[in-house]
């Protein structure tokens, strides 16, 4: 497997920038307008891709009024009919082709989650350049199959699963012909906690699948983010609204404008900050280093008197012999009359 995706006119994994998704999910409110207006959004913030949900409350469940079909409690949709729910959010399907137009207009790839087999014949038809599967469709082997078979580069978040069942899906997706493949590390609480993020696994979860990682993040914050990036994280998704005072299935939990912006520039200082292996002083440093400590003649010196810790010390700045000497230096006397504040150097000195 390669730990690099092309993903459309970008290339996540390998020593490339981190690849950021600004996620639209149901923060549309189903108005075409105002989801055109989060696209162009999420360009001027700095998004790498935008994602949309391919589904229709009909392929994601049905319409049934049993309590197996409401929100259990805790979550943010608690109590809620899933029918209704997946109602109010999913992307009308005549949108998506435009939607992905107007984004590569702007720069941006624009792929989809699809949740069924019918979405994943109908993204085909709009010949987008990647998948996603979402965390509750990793168990979904056959539709993990299906995305394979299709050849594309695929994304697939990880919450809620175990090693096991990861192992399980990566294996589905290669032995069905699938290829690129990346995995999100993904808390699927909504907010997720902080301290239930664990990003630790991350890249435990490169070296365990040989794959590019990323996170998935429905934190409030940005900490998680930026600690995923250190870490190796080299996709990033994020849920995307223009305010979350706006009611919505996802608008709790999602980043504002400004918030991307913010995330993104502080993705890009921690990928340049992270930089390479490196001992040596960057060009920067170079002029720092006279200031390091050297030896320097503390008070005048007459030739033929012996150097002492009195007479000879280790000060700023870097003129000098180097610190390491000064045990060598002391009990050896002056060739020459020395001044105070001359730096010390070898034929100064009696063999």
């Amino acid at each position: 497997m390669t730990r690099r995706l092309n993903l459309g006119q970008r290339e996540a994994g390998g020593e490339r920038r981190v690849y950021i998704i600004a996620e639209l999910s149901a923060n549309h409110g189903q108005d075409y307008d105002q989801a055109v207006e989060l696209i162009r959004a999420a360009g001027a913030a700095g998004a790498d891709a935008i994602k949309l949900q391919t589904y229709t409350p009909d392929t994601i469940t049905i319409d049934c009024r049993t309590e197996y079909f409401r929100v259990v409690k805790g979550m943010i949709w608690e109590g809620k009919n899933l029918y209704d729910l997946y109602g109010e959010a999913y992307t009308p399907w005549e949108w998506q082709p435009r939607l992905k137009e107007l984004a590569g207009s702007l720069g941006m790839d624009c792929f989809s989650t699809p949740f069924d087999a019918s979405a994943v014949d109908f993204l085909e038809s709009m010949n987008v350049p990647a998948y996603k599967i979402a965390s509750f469709e990793l168990v979904d082997l056959p539709l993990i199959e299906k995305v394979a078979r299709t050849g594309k580069p695929t994304i697939m978040s990880t919450g809620m699963a175990t090693l096991a069942e990861i192992d399980e899906a990566v294996r589905a997706f290669r032995k069905a012909g699938g290829m690129e493949l990346a995995l999100l590390k993904c808390n699927s609480g909504y907010p997720a906690l902080p301290e239930e993020m664990n990003l630790a696994t991350i890249p435990h979860l490169s070296d365990a699948f040989d794959v590019p990682v990323g996170l998935s993040d429905h934190t409030l914050g940005n900490a998680a983010t930026i600690a995923a990036v250190a870490l190796g994280a080299t996709i990033i998704e994020r849920h995307f609204t223009m305010s979350r005072d706006v009611p919505g299935p996802d608008s709790a939990f999602s980043l504002e404008p400004h918030e991307f912006r913010d995330m993104v520039h502080a993705v890009r200082d921690v990928e340049r900050a992270l930089g390479r292996v490196q001992y040596e002083p960057s060009p920067r440093e170079m002029s720092s280093r006279i200031f390091r400590r050297s030896l320097f003649v503390v008070q005048d010196v007459a030739a033929g008197e012996l150097l002492s810790s009195e007479n000879v010390r280790s000060i700023r700045p870097g003129h000098g012999l180097a610190p390491k000497y000064l045990p060598i230096v002391l009990g050896r006397r002056a060739v020459r009359n020395l001044q105070r504040g001359e730096p010390l150097a070898w034929n100064m000195i009696s063999e």
